[in-house]
């Protein structure tokens, strides 16, 4: 398999890395397609938060 196009946030350094040059997998998130999509990791994650809270919710108030 070919990772030289993967893309990681390293969490102890606070930068993107590539599949290469990452660290431990408990200090990495990833793989990303783009260097920016790793960058913007948290964004991305707070973004999947927000619509599995609203998923939840709806879920939890559907039959009321």
């Amino acid at each position: 398999m070919d990772h030289d196009d993967e893309w990681y946030w390293d969490l102890k350094r606070g930068k993107a890395v590539q599949y290469r040059d990452r660290g431990k997998g408990d200090h990495t998130l990833g793989p990303y397609a783009t260097k920016v999509e790793a960058e913007n990791w948290k964004a991305t994650s707070e973004q999947r938060n927000e619509a599995w809270d609203a998923a939840d919710d709806e879920w939890e108030n559907a039959d009321r």
